[in-house]
């Protein structure tokens, strides 16, 4: 069934129907628009409030974010802050796919609509003007046999008349006989007017509206189906960010199991535990007869400097009370001002990061000497000369962080004796502190030896001629002890090398290796020929394919 056949005759409804259609479109268009602005505002909401709760420190200077249940109020933020994303998501794909897309096809069905509309209007303008037509041919034609009718009335009343003239007679028959072909002229016009008009209309019923009507059953056809789709994506796209969802609330629920009383006490303990050793009694004041106090170590009012503490009230005021309020303490480089367990872990911490520093410093100071060395081999590779205020800082820093590594080393060993004073008792239970990093720098004698024998070396020779006498990969011959290692890859020569110092090789032009080791930032490769040995050649020199 089709609107050109059943609803022939309905041209004002199906204009109503199709304009109510393209309304519904552009009300689901700004039904979608409003949701995306609501969806914009929530995910704005949350992500302000996720900003305003985020803890404002970093977590290294935070001392809360140890605990697990501040660890944990932070992921359920971030998990909070990436489901705003998704809704942003969402607000965005709803924009795109429906408002944008639908407003478009909208625009697109207003204007074939007019189109169709506009041609049907034209085939009615044309129907009626045929129709008016032969209406003036019909009322021409009456007209006409009337006028006709009247003129042979005339003439055959004078005809009869005995008192009008021959010439009256002749007169009035012309007259007739006139009227009479006119008569029949209109009659013909009316016939032909009547038979163009009813060809016309066929055409018009049975042809040209029914064409027009399919075609606008086509295009409403169409706009549902087009709706339909965007009704559907409303919900697609809901469940396109539902496995994210999903992973965001399992992330809140891991977030709220990972609350651990036992350790967030632990942690307490840990941070501030001050090593101190509990008080001893408080001794018996004896004012009714002079004498001398000798307090113990241990009292709560003995001062620091171990004097004994004069009679009178206003010194007894001055004991230090453990629950009293702390005065403002002064920071020392040592952390002298902590009490003895803290002060013990953050002088840790510090040696550790020196340890590092240390250890990064005379990496950087070995490839600054392999580098040079491969100038004074290969001058075209750049100037040794270039290289020296960089070996000397490097050398400085070094002397420098060794220096400070003996201090906090001291400064550590006098803490940890006063931690193992003050616990007396635990003494047996004391763990030793935490083994340094794998990458630290070796013990502070090994240190101080080695200190002063580069002292010496330097002293002894310039560092301009420090590759000129001693070879720059010692280390080389101790690798190559070790059983032999698979590649790693391959490469491909692409310049000449004559490998002439100590742990490099020499390469062809065009030969391929195998790659044994990377670069570690020195711009030197450790490869291996096929006809056998090892060595390191320049990086720049080769084409390296990993496998």
């Amino acid at each position: 069934m089709d609107w050109g056949t059943e609803l022939w005759d309905q041209f004002e409804v199906l204009e109503r129907h199709t304009q109510w259609g393209l309304d519904l479109l552009d009300r689901y268009v700004k039904f979608v628009k409003e949701r995306t602005e609501v969806e914009q505002a929530y995910a704005k909401q949350l992500r302000s409030l996720v900003k305003k709760y985020m803890p404002k420190r970093p977590a290294k200077d935070d001392p809360e974010s140890k605990f697990s249940q501040q660890q944990s109020f932070v992921q359920i933020l971030q998990e909070v802050n990436d489901f705003a994303g998704q809704r942003e998501l969402v607000a965005e794909n709803l924009s795109v796919r429906v408002c944008l897309e639908l407003a478009k096809y909208s625009q697109e069905m207003k204007q074939e609509r007019k189109m169709h509309f506009q041609e049907g209007r034209r085939a009615q303008q044309q129907l009626e003007s045929g129709f008016k037509q032969l209406e003036n041919s019909k009322r021409k034609f009456e007209r006409d046999c009337r006028e006709a009718e009247k003129a042979a009335q005339t003439a055959e009343r004078l005809d009869q008349d005995i008192n009008a003239t021959k010439a009256d007679v002749e007169k009035a028959k012309q007259q007739a006989h006139l009227r009479s072909h006119m008569a029949e002229e209109s009659k013909n016009e009316y016939a032909a007017q009547l038979q163009r008009f009813n060809r016309d209309q066929s055409h018009f019923y049975f042809s040209q509206m029914p064409q027009i009507f399919d075609k606008l059953q086509d295009m409403d056809e169409r706009r549902a189906t087009h709706l339909g789709a965007g009704y559907g994506l409303l919900s697609e796209t809901e469940l396109e960010v539902v496995p994210i969802i999903a992973k965001c609330l399992e992330g809140m629920k891991v977030a709220a199991d990972a609350v651990n009383a036992k350790n967030d006490s632990q942690v307490l303990i840990e941070l501030h535990k001050s090593g101190f050793a509990r008080p001893g009694d408080v001794e018996f004041e004896d004012f009714s007869q002079p004498m001398n106090r000798v307090p113990s170590d241990s009292s709560l009012g003995t001062p620091s400097d171990g004097r004994p503490e004069l009679r009178g009230t206003s010194r007894s005021r001055a004991k230090r009370w453990p629950f009293g309020k702390k005065n403002k303490t002064v920071v020392t480089e040592d952390f002298s001002h902590l009490p003895p367990e803290q002060q013990r872990k953050r002088l840790q911490q510090q040696l550790e990061e020196r340890n590092r520093e240390l250890q990064k410093e005379m990496d950087q100071r070995e490839a600054l000497k392999k580098m040079k060395d491969v100038y004074e081999k290969t001058p075209q590779m750049g100037d040794p000369a270039s290289l020296e205020p960089r070996i000397t800082e490097t050398l400085n820093n070094i002397e420098r962080l060794k220096l400070e590594v003996q201090k906090y080393e001291a400064w550590l060993a006098e803490a940890e004796s006063r931690v193992l004073s003050n616990r007396g008792d635990t003494l047996g239970r004391h763990t030793r502190p935490p083994d340094p990093p794998a990458s630290a720098p070796p013990d502070s004698s090994s240190n101080s030896n080695n200190e002063s024998q580069e002292n010496k070396e330097s002293s002894e020779e310039p560092p301009s001629e420090e590759g000129q006498d001693a070879p720059i990969y010692t280390e080389f011959d101790e690798e190559f002890e070790e059983e032999p290692a698979s590649p790693i890859g391959h490469c491909v020569a692409i310049y000449h090398f004559e490998g002439s110092s100590e742990g490099t090789i020499s390469m062809a032009e065009g030969e391929d290796l195998s790659l044994m080791e990377e670069d570690k930032g020195d711009g030197w490769t450790r490869v291996r020929r096929k006809q056998g040995g090892e060595g390191y050649v320049p990086t720049s020199y080769l084409r390296v394919m990993l496998n």
